[in-house]
C-alpha cells in the first residue's frame, strides 16, 4: 500500500530531514565510549614508558613525589578505576612504595601535598593504613601549627598558605579525602577556612574566574584581565575532587558548588570555536595556539557536572563534544598528548610536539568523565 502525503506533511518531513542533516554536519558523530577508552590507554601507556623523561626544558626528570607527577597520578587513578586494569594500579602502588608513602619535601607547600591524593585513593582500595599514616601525621602538624603568613605575593613564607590558585587543586582535595576517610570534621573545617581565604583574595566576582596570584590582579594583557587557563583549570578540577568527597546536604557542599556553577557557566561562554580554551581565557584572539592541560581540566569538570545532573546536558554537552574532539586531535600517532604548555604561571606558548606529565593526568581525568557521559 502506498502512503499518500499532503503537501503540508511533505514539507514538514523535508524540513525535519534537513534539520537532522544540519545537526549531523554541525555536531558530527556521537563520541564512542570504546574510542574514548582506547585514546586514554594510548596516552597513559605512552606516558608510563616516558615517565622518567625530562620536560619543560629541565635537565632532570621530575621527582616522583613532585606536584607535576602528583597531578599525573590523579588522572591515572581515574583510568585505573574506570578500566579495573591492575597494570595501572600496580604502577601507581609501586610509586607509593618507592616514596615510602611520604609527601614531598616541604611541610606546608601545597604542591608537595599533591601526591597525597594518590595515597588516599590507594588506601581506599587496599585498606593498608601504612599508605596514609605519613600524610595524616603531616596534616595534623599543619592543622595544629597553622601558618600565620599573609597571602600577598613574595611576603615571608607566603606559599606556606594557598596564595596561588594552582594550590587549590594540590592540597584541598587531600584534606577533603582525609575528612571522608577518617570521619573527623577537623580536616574539612581547616580546608574550608583556608579555601575561603584564597577565594576571597583571588576570585574575580565579575568574571567568575581566579587570578593566578596577587601579581595579576592589576595586570592587563592586550586590554584584557589576565586569567590563566591552566590556573583556572587547577581550581575547576580541584572543586570537582572536593565536591566528590562531600555530603550534598551540607553548607560546605553548597559553598563549593556555587563557585563551580559560576565558573562552569563562564567557561561555556568563552570556549573557542575550535573547542579548546585560550591560554588567556579572555584573550583568545591574542592566544590562538591550542593548550591541552587547561582544556582537559575544563572538559573533566564540565562532563562531571553533566554526569552528576548539576549542569544542563542540552546546554553543556556540545561544550564537552567540541573539547574532547579537539583534545584527541592533538594526540600524536605514538600516543603523546601535544600542545601542553610547559611549567609556568601565566599564558604563554605550547607546541604540537611537546607535552608534560600533568597534561596527561588532566587528559585522563577528562576522559574518565567523557566515557561516563557517552556510555
Amino acid at each position: 500500500m502506498r502512503l499518500k502525503l499532503s503537501n503540508a506533511n511533505t514539507i514538514v518531513i523535508l524540513i525535519a530531514a534537513l534539520l537532522l542533516l544540519n545537526l549531523n554536519v554541525v555536531h558530527g558523530q556521537k563520541i564512542k565510549p570504546r574510542r574514548v577508552k582506547k585514546e586514554m590507554k594510548r596516552v597513559a601507556d605512552w606516558q608510563m614508558v616516558h615517565f622518567r623523561d625530562t620536560y619543560s626544558g629541565r635537565k632532570h626528570p621530575h621527582h616522583p613525589a613532585a606536584w607535576t607527577n602528583g597531578a599525573l597520578y590523579v588522572g591515572m587513578l581515574k583510568l585505573a578505576e574506570m578500566t579495573g586494569d591492575e597494570k595501572y594500579y600496580n604502577w601507581l602502588r609501586n610509586i607509593g612504595d618507592e616514596q615510602e608513602w611520604k609527601l614531598h619535601k616541604r611541610q606546608y607547600h601545597a604542591d608537595d601535598h599533591t601526591i597525597g591524593q594518590l595515597y588516599c585513593e590507594l588506601y581506599r582500595k587496599y585498606g593498608d593504613s601504612v599508605m596514609i599514616e605519613p600524610t595524616l601525621k603531616q596534616f595534623d602538624f599543619i592543622m595544629y601549627h597553622p601558618s600565620k603568613s599573609i597571602l600577598n605575593w613574595r611576603t615571608p613564607f607566603h606559599q606556606d598558605r594557598w596564595n596561588w590558585c594552582d594550590a587549590l587543586f594540590m592540597s584541598p582535595p587531600v584534606w577533603a579525602k582525609l575528612y571522608n576517610i577518617t570521619g573527623e570534621k577537623k580536616y574539612l573545617d581547616f580546608m574550608v577556612e583556608e579555601f575561603k581565604a584564597t577565594t576571597d583574595f583571588l576570585f574575580d566576582t565579575e568574571e567568575y574566574l581566579y587570578y593566578r596570584d596577587e601579581r595579576f590582579k592589576t595586570k592587563l594583557d592586550n586590554g584584557t584581565k589576565v586569567f590563566w587557563a591552566r590556573g583556572n583549570g587547577w581550581v575547576f578540577a580541584g572543586l570537582v575532587n572536593i565536591l566528590n568527597e562531600l555530603n550534598k546536604d551540607t553548607d560546605e557542599y553548597r559553598y563549593f558548588l556555587d563557585i563551580y556553577k559560576n565558573m562552569a557557566n563562564k567557561l561555556k561562554d568563552i570556549q573557542t570555536d575550535k573547542g579548546h580554551w585560550a591560554m588567556s581565557l579572555l584573550g583568545d584572539k591574542f592566544y590562538p595556539t591550542p593548550e591541552t592541560s587547561g582544556t582537559s581540566f575544563f572538559t573533566f569538570g564540565i562532563a562531571w557536572g553533566i554526569n552528576q545532573g548539576i549542569l544542563d546536558a542540552e546546554g553543556f554537552e556540545p561544550v564537552v563534544y567540541k573539547a574532547w574532539n579537539a583534545l584527541t586531535s592533538y594526540i600524536t600517532e605514538d600516543g603523546m598528548l601535544g600542545y601542553v604548555q610547559p611549567i609556568g604561571a601565566a599564558p604563554g606558548k605550547a607546541w604540537a610536539d611537546k607535552t608534560e606529565v600533568y597534561g596527561t593526568g588532566a587528559f585522563l581525568a577528562a576522559g574518565s568523565e567523557v566515557y561516563k557521559l557517552y556510555k
